[in-house]
């Protein structure tokens, strides 16, 4: 007789009050909503910038099926650490998850970003999110569902986009770069 397959247990991200403490958890799917629905409660997130370990930088382009800024390009990832993860330890985790390729040497570039957006569908953004480096010594082999495309880039040419062309990125990656994190690297 066959046994029905547990369903996986929701996904928690981390909510947090106006100045950043842990208030509690809620399910992913719920909290990241639009302007309309009241928007996004302030919760924890991580971003992380990746490397080769000659110094290019990956460049993801989201799938086009993510509810919020979807087909966006930017950094390499992003995602939510667990209730009493350190953010530090999330990046470790997600990026196989995410990528397909684990990632080392983990290291704060921003460890106080935080910021608030909304793409153009009204779904918002609202994340106090420590920006990390990490380096990965191969290519990612991305999850469909989370990066559509994918490239290697020279960090002074992304740095020149960003510059000319800031609306063709997420306004995380856009905003990181306004706060230094290149230059931090």
């Amino acid at each position: 007789m066959d046994r029905p397959t547990p369903a996986a247990p929701a996904e928690l991200v981390v909510l947090l009050g106006p100045e950043g403490e842990p208030i509690g958890t809620a399910p992913k799917a719920t909290v990241h909503r639009t302007t309309a629905e009241g928007g996004t409660p302030l919760h924890l997130a991580f971003s992380c910038h990746v490397y080769t370990p000659d110094g290019r930088f990956l460049l993801t382009r989201r799938a086009l099926g993510k509810k919020a800024f979807a087909g966006v390009w930017t950094n390499g990832f992003c995602g939510h650490p667990g209730a009493g993860e350190d953010p530090a330890d999330a990046v470790v985790r997600r990026s196989p998850q995410e990528l397909g390729v684990g990632v080392r040497d983990v290291t704060p570039l921003l460890p106080d970003f935080r910021y608030r957006a909304a793409d153009a569908g009204g779904v918002e953004e609202n994340e106090v999110c420590p920006v990390f480096r990490a380096v990965a010594d191969a290519d990612p082999d991305p999850v469909a569902d989370e990066v559509a495309e994918w490239c290697w880039v020279a960090p002074d040419a992304l740095t020149a986009a960003l510059a000319a062309v800031p609306r063709a990125f997420s306004p995380w990656l856009v905003q990181q770069w306004e706060q230094g994190a290149f230059g931090a690297a």
